[in-house]
């Protein structure tokens, strides 16, 4: 049932059938962004620091990153059903650890499940979807990925209120917690298995984009030259987008990952403080400006360009800290606009990133270059949230209070996203000494070890 041949798609097979099965997974693992929710609970139940309590998330991004540019032969070997399969098995049994973790107060098991578990089955989630969508798409690769990527930046709009009420019914502590994660790592089970029976791959031969409703595929690499995966690893242009990525997560995960008590921290002394029922719609509010950022900016992308895009995210994205460095303290519309923009930015980042590989590397092994790429997130899943956290635990233990708690991280992040906007306007167009002779993509598809990661 899980093999590749098994999901061939049969003739008249629409190819809007494709996005809702991608979706069916990113929306579930998504869940990781709401993961600010927990750590309340989490620091109080257990005792544990803002930068403990970030540890969980911490680790499931590297393990994201890293299962994606390592496991991505395997995920093109044996197709998107095989893959997302295993992404379901992984992510909802880390939830079933964490649960036995938060059950017995063994803080370990959490981070272990949730994170090393879960995390693998995070990057094995993410990449699953995406080329298989991109082949189907081959006339709008902005569209495509924007449309792949979109429910990982949408998860956290339905997990944050859901975790919230869930924690709500079954307390906020221990024995609460572990309830909670069992709850959704079930739930989640089922839900991914929908997706896993609606995914199709193009038939055989069919050309990209084969399928009901399919528009004619434009001719591969048109505009640039095939370049492997191993190459593109020796061109400056794949680390000055490294650097790009890892700036653009970096900057936008920083207050994903502490959205719900950063909000409380700015206003706790206010005359109106934010209850945790609000900081948990704030949550759910940067989750749906990072899952339109996804499909929205994307496809500005195919109109505009990737590097002019990516100037907006960076530039703008500094911008948007500095008003909430200077203002936001001050008042809760200018920091949940300006959080929104950076995290519409941040999501934005992820969705266009693929098209920008396909216009640099063409299509020859895109997937795996991405995959590769992907390290960069693993990178700022340890520095943004280190970054906000540790700056924060700081000022604490300093005595400081409200809004002083993070200005200075916020500087740090304007100065992070500069550095990425120096590196966007070094990409240049790969020299042609680094292209594959003609021929290189027909050999792909016998040479899954060196096929696609995506």
């Amino acid at each position: 049932m899980l093999a590749r041949s098994r999901t061939v798609a049969p003739p008249g097979w629409s190819r809007w059938l494709v996005p809702p099965a991608a979706l069916s997974i990113h929306l579930a693992i998504g869940q990781v962004y709401a993961w600010s929710v927990f750590k309340p609970p989490l620091e109080a139940s257990l005792g544990l620091s803002g930068t403990a309590s970030a540890l969980p998330f911490q680790v499931a991004i590297v393990m994201l990153g890293l299962s994606a540019a390592f496991g991505g032969t395997l995920v093109e070997r044996n197709g998107p059903r095989w893959a997302m399969a295993v992404s379901a098995l992984c992510f909802c049994a880390g939830f079933l650890v964490a649960a036995c973790g938060a059950g017995t107060r063994q803080y370990w098991l959490v981070v272990a499940g949730y994170g090393l578990i879960g995390g693998t089955g995070l990057g094995i989630g993410y990449i699953s979807p995406v080329s298989t969508l991109i082949k189907w798409f081959p006339d709008r690769p902005g569209l495509a990925s924007g449309i792949a990527i979109m429910g990982f930046g949408g998860g956290a709009l339905i997990a944050s209120p859901w975790s919230t009420a869930l924690l709500s019914a079954f307390g906020e502590d221990t024995a609460g917690i572990a309830k909670t994660f069992l709850v959704m790592g079930l739930a989640y089970g089922v839900f991914m298995t929908l997706g896993v029976l609606l995914i199709r791959v193009p038939p055989d031969g069919a050309g990209e984009g084969a399928g009901a409703g399919a528009a004619p595929a434009r001719p591969a690499a048109a505009a640039t030259g095939e370049v492997s995966a191993r190459t593109a690893l020796r061109t400056p242009q794949f680390w000055c987008l490294w650097v790009v990525l890892c700036a653009n997560v970096t900057a936008g995960i920083g207050i994903l990952e502490k959205a719900a008590p950063m909000i409380m921290d700015f206003f706790a002394e206010s005359s109106s403080p934010v209850t945790a029922t609000a900081a948990a719609g704030f949550v759910g509010l940067l989750s749906l400006a990072n899952m339109l950022g996804r499909i929205l900016w994307s496809s500005v992308s195919d109109v505009a360009g990737r590097k002019n895009v990516y100037r907006l995210y960076l530039g703008a994205g500094a911008l948007m800290y500095l008003l909430i460095a200077l203002t936001g303290g001050s008042s809760k519309p200018v920091l949940i606009v300006c959080a929104a923009v950076i995290l519409s930015f941040y999501g934005g980042g992820f969705a266009t990133v693929p098209a920008y590989l396909k216009d640099l590397f063409g299509t020859y092994q895109v997937g795996a270059i991405h995959g590769r790429l992907l390290t960069a997130w693993s990178t700022a899943g340890i520095l943004g949230p280190l970054i906000v956290n540790a700056i924060a635990d700081a000022g604490k233990s300093a005595g400081h209070t409200g809004p002083g708690l993070y200005t200075t991280s916020f500087f740090v992040m304007i100065g992070v996203l500069a550095l990425g906007f120096a590196a966007n306007e070094f990409v240049r167009p790969v020299h042609p000494r680094h292209h594959e002779p003609a021929g290189a993509e027909g050999r792909a598809a016998v040479a899954p070890d060196e096929g696609v990661a995506l």
